[in-house]
């Protein structure tokens, strides 16, 4: 029988939370967070968007696997060319600030996810164990 993806996340969080936090009551709480997050909806939907954006990096269309890539190295060309002072003069503070926003948000997201992927594999086989 397979899991959903929701309820196949929770059980691996819930092994995950029983490893790392020894202390019962910091468990537990750690669990109830989980739960939270699943009720509301927020860990399906970040499931959701995992399972996207894997499966756009793993097409074989060069474009599918790329745009995000190409889209974080524009917005950055946009600072940095903003720092030489060659930005575009209808471009605002506003929009600059955003621009940075977003490079901040993809490259956590790039950073966290591949952190996550190298240390899967060793969480999966300390958990069969």
């Amino acid at each position: 029988m397979s899991l959903d993806p929701v309820t196949a996340t929770l059980d691996v969080g819930s092994k995950l939370i029983d490893r790392l936090w020894p202390d019962p009551a910091q468990a537990a709480q750690a669990k109830v967070q989980l739960l939270e997050m699943a009720q509301k909806g927020e860990l399906a939907e970040l499931t959701a968007r995992a399972e996207i954006v894997k499966q756009e990096a793993a097409s074989e269309s060069w474009l599918a696997s790329s745009w995000r890539p190409i889209t974080m190295l524009t917005f950055t060309a946009l600072i940095v060319a903003r720092w030489f002072g060659w930005a575009a003069p209808n471009l605002s503070v506003e929009e600059y600030l955003k621009l940075w926003d977003i490079v901040q948000l993809g490259l956590g997201g790039y950073v966290v996810g591949r952190s996550v992927e190298k240390v899967i594999p060793s969480i999966a086989g300390a958990l069969k164990k």
